[in-house]
């Protein structure tokens, strides 16, 4: 039976409720108010001005500088908060690098005048791939957010509420897992090798729930993506069964990462007069060099709230004796089979 077609309203009349058209304050929405000083202005506008910026100058360093906090937030092409509200789209970026990459290739500049913008692009372009992969893994499984990806690990961590308020407050006594959580307090967003840092503290240093420090994160990023942002929250926390157990070590990091401590000076200002040769463990400065860097360690910055070497051993004896049992083995090829990559090894 045909049902008659019905002409278009020719009005919309919205519906009476505050959300048409007030934004609720943090208060109203029973959430802690967290200004950000430094966040990113959306709309498509200002997308595309962040991604001509970055394909006209600020990307040529992206591969070699996209690791460090340091030169990351000018390397790095700042564009995911503007994908994750669709102001602009993973097409259409991929498109504009394929053509720079042909603009490049069909260039008459002198040899290796573009070797570092090819190497960047390409490193760029991959991360669009594990962009729609991880957003891929929580279509096939929706309840990623909440469950343990291999279930083997089920119930291995706790709750520590005096551990998580540490570490959300940038107040744990390790000045890059510090500097990286105030400034993502301020701005709303970290590099990559630093989120996977501060993920695998929290789950691995801190033995905390993922659950717990992945929500905390997903409030702070402006970026937050559910489906990348939880998978990420999963492999940091080695209960994905088949991803490399990788536990940062938050004191090499800064040697890796910020020799110079340019980026702790500025986010955890106590450290400030701090020697470098002490500034990745402050701890172990002695009275008199604390009291010369007007530091006081327990007093104007925190002792470290775990022991590195401690945690490291018992976190990884911990995910390894699950990780080597026949039905976490077993699990993990089904796991594989559901999640891993597609792409062909080389």
């Amino acid at each position: 039976m045909l049902l008659e077609v019905v002409d278009p309203p020719a009005l919309l009349v919205s519906p009476a409720s505050r959300f048409c058209g007030e934004v609720l304050a943090a208060a109203e929405l029973k959430l802690n108010d967290r200004p950000m000083v430094d966040r990113q202005r959306g709309g498509s506008e200002q997308a595309w001005q962040c991604f001509e910026s970055f394909i006209g100058g600020r990307g040529e360093s992206y591969r070699s500088a996209m690791s460090s906090p340091v030169t990351a937030y000018e390397a790095c092409s700042r564009l995911s908060p503007y994908l994750a509200f669709g102001n602009i789209s993973v097409k259409q970026v991929f498109q504009r690098v394929c053509m720079m990459q042909l603009a490049i290739k069909n260039s008459e500049a002198p040899r290796g005048t573009f070797t570092q913008w090819r190497a960047s692009l390409k490193s760029f372009q991959s991360r669009l791939r594990w962009h729609c992969h991880f957003i891929q893994k929580m279509e096939d499984q929706p309840d990623i957010d909440t469950v343990n990806i291999a279930r083997s690990y089920d119930g291995i961590r706790g709750e520590d509420a005096a551990k998580l308020e540490a570490w959300q407050d940038g107040k744990t006594g390790y000045p890059l897992i510090d500097a990286c959580m105030r400034a993502l307090r301020a701005t709303g967003w970290l590099n990559f090798r630093m989120r996977a840092m501060v993920m695998s503290f929290a789950s691995y240093h801190l033995w905390i729930d993922w659950r717990a420090s992945g929500l905390v994160l997903a409030r702070y990023f402006v970026d937050y993506e559910p489906g990348i942002h939880w998978s990420q929250v999963q492999m940091q926390s080695g209960t994905t069964g088949i991803n490399s157990v990788r536990v940062y070590s938050p004191i090499k990091q800064v040697t890796d990462q910020d020799p110079d401590g340019t980026f702790i000076r500025k986010w955890v200002p106590e450290l400030a007069n701090v020697p470098s040769a002490y500034l990745a463990e402050p701890h172990t400065m002695p009275v008199m060099e604390q009291t010369f860097a007007g530091c006081r360690i327990g007093d104007d910055y925190p002792e470290p709230i775990v022991n590195h070497t401690e945690a490291y051993r018992l976190a990884r004896d911990k995910i390894h004796s699950i990780r080597k049992s026949n039905d976490a083995r077993i699990e993990a090829t089904a796991v594989y089979r559901k999640h891993g990559s597609r792409r062909k090894k080389r």
